[in-house]
C-alpha cells in the first residue's frame, strides 16, 4: 500500500509538461518572428522600433 501513496513522480511529471510548453511557446514566437531575425527581409525592426517611439 506504500506504492499507492507515493506521489514523488508526479512533481517531474508536473515540470516536464511545464518546460515543455514554454518550449513549445518559445519555438512558435520564433517561427512567427522569424522576419525580424533574418537579414534580407523587408521587415527591419529598428524601423519598427523607431516608429513606435515616435507614435508614443
Amino acid at each position: 500500500m506504500r506504492i499507492m501513496k507515493d506521489e514523488g513522480g508526479q512533481g517531474a511529471a508536473e515540470y516536464i509538461l511545464l518546460f515543455g510548453g514554454v518550449i513549445v511557446i518559445a519555438i512558435a514566437a520564433l517561427l512567427i518572428y522569424r522576419a525580424y531575425f533574418t537579414a534580407n527581409s523587408a521587415t527591419k525592426a529598428c524601423q519598427d522600433i523607431s516608429t513606435v517611439r515616435t507614435s508614443v
